[in-house]
């Protein structure tokens, strides 16, 4: 059964990283990968710097999740770019609709699909069914993991900046970027902690046997390829995440 991926291709974020810079000196100036990969680098060294800082718990734990959460996302990236496989169906969604849209759309859909699909499955990678008992530690671990919130919450204006210097928005866009900048943040941090719940979820069909975690992450499959699939109708997204929501949320299993 594979729960999630290993970190072993990369041994540390400095490595990551240099993957990264890699594959986007790869990639050609229009291809629409590179909105979502270009915000990732980024986001990606202020995790890092943020380890540096001391701003963790358990920066080994964080470093080892983050590399675990990345592989996740390279994987389905190298897949829809070699055609060697088949990413998963919130990935298809995403990577099949790239080049019709924006960078700014583009973003949000990758966002979408590799926190309500791919962030539960790298926290089962790094937490295991004995750590998930222990009530202290499983505390810490979730509070390192919300402190990431705060990460990503301090980059919404700076990836705002970057995304519209590469694209062009609309006059409505453009009034709506104050808004939409705090519904960002504020979208982020309510899917992050349905991931949490979602996690515990899959932790517990992990402990019941493959099938049934197979079955579970199937479930999850299927609510975030519909969220993307919510994402791509017509009008304002962050306006209709209003409504709808960021993250998803796996019934509770009786």
């Amino acid at each position: 059964m594979t729960i999630g991926p290993s970190s072993g291709r990369f041994r540390s974020i400095a490595g990551l990283m240099t993957d990264m810079r890699r594959r986007l000196g790869a990639l050609p100036a229009d291809d629409p990968a590179r909105a979502f990969l270009s915000t990732y680098l980024r986001t990606t060294a202020a995790v890092a710097e943020a380890i540096d800082a001391g701003t963790f718990e358990d920066p080994v734990w964080v470093e080892e999740w983050d590399l675990a959460f990345a592989d996740l996302y390279l994987r389905a990236l190298d897949a829809h770019l070699s055609g060697a496989g088949t990413p998963a169906s919130p990935w298809l969604l995403a990577f099949d609709a790239a080049p019709r849209l924006t960078p700014l759309l583009n973003v949000l859909l990758g966002i979408n699909a590799h926190i309500n699909y791919d962030l539960p499955q790298a926290l089962l990678a790094v937490i295991s069914d004995t750590e998930v008992t222990d009530g202290d530690l499983l505390a810490r671990r979730r509070r390192d993991h919300e402190r990431i919130d705060q990460i990503l919450a301090s980059r919404v204006a700076a990836e705002d900046l970057e995304i519209s210097a590469r694209s062009v928005r609309s006059l409505l866009d453009r009034a709506l970027r104050p808004i939409n900048r705090w519904a960002a943040k504020r979208f982020l941090k309510e899917a992050r902690a349905k991931v949490w719940s979602n996690t515990l979820q899959l932790s517990q069909a992990r402990a019941a046997g493959a099938d049934v975690y197979e079955s579970r992450l199937r479930e999850l499959e299927l609510l975030a390829a519909a969220r993307i699939a919510d994402l791509l109708a017509p009008g304002q997204v962050l306006l209709r995440l209003a409504r709808v929501g960021f993250g998803v949320t796996l019934p509770l299993q009786r």
